[in-house]
């Protein structure tokens, strides 16, 4: 069964890590819209391909509140902090019961 627990806490630091990577392009993308960034530079396209899919059928399923201000950012934030939480922590502790 240490194979399986090794699995399962390999599984949920790679979980953790990756959540942590994409809350950070979360955050930098809504850093860049404040200010006018050139669409054309990599790094600023880089974050609109890799956010814009899951903040595009987030912001389609929010109704629109305070004029029109985007708060799907808040909303995947909750939801990453939610599963680092809660799926990650899981994973973990469900690997140090099988030891």
């Amino acid at each position: 069964m240490f194979v399986l627990s090794n699995f399962l806490l390999a599984t949920a630091g790679v979980l953790d890590w990756l959540l942590y990577f994409y809350m950070w392009l979360i955050i930098a993308r809504a850093v860049i819209s404040w200010v006018s960034a050139d669409p054309y530079n990599p790094i600023v396209r880089f974050l609109y391909n890799s956010t814009e899919p899951l903040l595009y059928r987030v912001r389609r399923s929010l109704p629109v509140f305070a004029g029109g201000i985007d708060f799907s950012p808040l909303v995947v934030l909750a939801a990453i902090y939610f599963l680092e939480f809660f799926l990650v922590q899981s994973l973990r502790d469900v690997a140090l019961s099988l030891r």
